[in-house]
């Protein structure tokens, strides 16, 4: 029934095989099949250097060890539980009878796959984080039923901290479901052969956190461009639209790191290059930027029209995703389109081919990886098939690859520090230099305050580098009062965020400025930091110099990101969880070790409360100082958000003067 390895237990029945393997640190990888070998699936651990486990044999109950954490294995189901030494910190939810409901449970489909379910015993104080990005403003996710897939503005990455002691990776990318309800916790995909899940042991959430990123890959070091301010709006239809934004940056003294060319400066989607009507010699724009000290990023879709000079030669080689149902369009923008398979290694060649011709080797070192999801027409999941498998099966995993097919052509060019901007992500996308934004976002308070929680979910789930649109994606009037003052507060959140970057289609939309290829496309109004009047236009500048100040600091904590996996953005419990006051704050975060920052989240608010850790803390900008372990009230005037600095930190408290 057991046979045991250097690396792991494997536990053999009549209608399952188990298998307990060490996984790096303090950790267990459980896979589970019906019979047969274990397959080669999409996963996101990356650290396979497993150490050597000890097992202990007995006729009811089997012990695995591996460092502090153990796995114990009891009765004919095979039930696991999971301790850190003597510390009970997950155990598997078994009904067996009346109820037939199993720990582990297969349902088999008409293909021979199975609807696949895990089941673990819930605790009613449990406090449970990251799992990426859902438009809800819940930090805490005990209580919250989450989609395992992408969508537009909503990201995958199952992986979760527990205040219990323990992370836990839902290593499968199939389309699913997890509910961290009150009476049971429950994981569901919809297609699979295999359940594949990761537990970790920790004492606290920057161990486990540590530990997940040894596994599944840490992020590069940001470079040095991308830590100052970046500069979009929905499109700049010409180069010189684009080279007059630029220019005027530079005329005003106002450093810009990043200006973008989004989408449609291209002839046809899946042509991979300028439109050189409206965009001639490129190579020449991008040196005048980078005289300026600003890189050009260049969006890129995973799109192709039937009319591109691609669509032939990329459907012949099987290079776009296949269709069960019918063979109509994925998506729909001016002209029908289908996406890439960018799982496909020959495709992913083919298109950083085309890429590096038109783009690289103009001089375009970053990307902006769009359209991620993939964004479908229709989130119709099981007419889709990849590659590597149905879309019901691994569907999750395409904005990993989409990430990988760019990050590994810029480095076989030699490019160090890869960065690159992408709507979506799943579980070990930050090794790729994956910046993830949190997409086609609405223009409203409430929305500013899903994008908090998000932000620090993601940075809960492994994803380091993270930023928004600024002010909202989709609408905002430059002219409305209301707006302007959320631009205002939404720029002093983003300026204390990995990445600080405005972009939105902003109201009213202007015309195409052509007839043909990207000169048909609209825009939408100017979205500068100029464009919503003077009082707005000081505050959003100062700020971008703050930034500048902050230089150093922010290099450091990048610094801890590529070589710790340490996120920037960090909730209070991650610095100080012996505070139980700590576990309640979801409004208010850590940049770093010495910065707290307190977004502004409301229309006309001018104070807020603040709680305040241990230690001692210094206010940024009145240099008042507070005793921790405690809430205060603090002002909050249109021109800046509450900031407090750590004593002994390393900003000093001038920078914000």
């Amino acid at each position: 029934m057991y046979s045991v390895e250097k690396t792991a237990l494997i536990r053999k029945s009549e209608k399952e095989i188990l298998k307990i393997e060490a996984c790096g640190r303090d950790a267990f990888r459980i896979r589970a099949i019906r019979g047969g070998d274990f397959p080669k699936k999409p996963s996101a651990i990356e650290n396979t250097s497993n150490p050597e486990i000890r097992v202990e044999l007995g006729e009811e109950t089997t012990v695995v060890y591996n460092g502090k954490i153990k796995a114990v294995i009891e009765g004919k189901h095979a039930r696991l539980s999971f301790y850190n030494g003597d510390k009970l910190i997950l155990e598997e939810r078994l009904q067996a009878h009346p109820l037939k409901l199993f720990a582990r449970e297969f349902v088999e489909l008409p293909n021979g796959k199975y609807k696949i379910t895990a089941r673990f015993e819930a605790k009613a104080d449990e406090k449970i984080f990251g799992m990426g990005q859902y438009q809800q403003p819940q930090l805490n996710l005990k209580g919250s039923t989450l989609e395992l897939a992408h969508r537009n503005s909503q990201a995958s990455v199952p992986f979760m901290i527990s205040n219990k002691g323990y992370g836990f990776l839902w290593n499968m990318p199939s389309i699913g479901e997890v509910s961290f309800a009150e009476n049971l916790t429950k994981w569901t995909a919809q297609m699979s052969d295999v359940i594949d899940y990761v537990v970790i042991a920790g004492d606290t959430p920057a161990e486990i956190l540590e530990k997940y990123m040894l596994l599944t890959g840490k992020p590069p070091m940001m470079p040095e461009y991308a830590l100052g301010f970046w500069q979009s709006k929905l499109r700049y239809r010409s180069r010189e639209e684009l080279m007059s934004v630029a220019r005027e940056y530079h005329k005003r003294g106002i450093p810009l790191s990043v200006i973008v060319c989004d989408f449609f400066h291209w002839p046809h989607q899946g042509d991979f290059k300028f439109d050189e009507d409206y965009f001639p010699n490129p190579a020449g724009m991008v040196k005048e930027l980078n005289d300026m000290g600003t890189e050009l990023m260049v969006s890129v879709w995973p799109t192709i029209e039937n009319d591109s000079e691609n669509y032939e030669e990329m459907k012949s080689r099987g290079f776009l995703i296949e269709d069960h149902k019918d063979n109509g369009p994925h998506h729909d923008c001016y002209f029908d389109a289908v996406f890439y398979d960018a799982t496909n290694p020959e495709a992913r060649k083919f298109v950083w081919d085309k890429c590096k011709k038109n783009y690289y080797e103009k001089g375009i070192k970053i990307f902006w990886l769009d359209e991620a999801e993939p964004e479908y027409i229709k989130y119709d999941f099981d007419n889709h098939k990849y590659h590597i498998g149905e879309c019901l099966e691994v569907g999750n995993y395409y904005p990993v690859t989409y990430a990988q097919n760019f990050y590994e052509g810029m480095q076989h060019e030699g490019q160090e520090n890869i960065i690159n901007l992408i709507r979506c992500a799943w579980a070990g996308s930050q090794k790729y230099g994956a910046l993830v934004w949190s997409g086609d976002i609405m223009p409203t308070f409430e929305s500013l305050r899903c994008q908090v929680s998000a932000g620090l979910n993601m940075a809960m789930a492994g994803i380091p580098w993270w930023t928004t649109d600024i002010g909202g994606f989709d609408g905002g009037n430059q002219e409305s009062n209301e707006y302007r003052e959320l631009m205002v507060r939404w720029f002093e959140y983003a300026t204390f965020c990995p990445v600080l970057r405005m972009h939105g289609f902003r109201e009213p939309a202007v015309d195409g400025i052509g007839e043909t290829g990207g000169g048909i496309c609209f825009s939408g109004g100017d979205n500068e930091i100029w464009s919503y009047g003077d009082e707005a236009y000081e505050i959003m500048k100062e700020h971008i110099f703050l930034r500048e100040r902050l230089r150093p600091y922010i290099r450091e904590i990048m610094k801890e990101a590529h070589e710790r996996g340490t996120p920037p953005m960090r909730p209070l419990f991650y610095m100080y969880p012996e505070d139980k006051r700590a576990w309640e704050a979801d409004d208010e975060y850590m940049l770093g070790g010495d910065l707290l920052i307190a977004p502004i989240m409301e229309l006309g608010q001018r104070e807020r409360s603040v709680y305040l850790p241990q230690g001692v803390w210094i206010d940024a900008y009145t240099k008042k100082k507070y005793n921790g372990e405690a809430t205060i009230n603090t002002d909050a005037p249109l021109e800046r958000i509450p900031v407090f600095i750590r004593e002994d930190a390393s900003v000093n408290a001038e920078t914000f003067n």
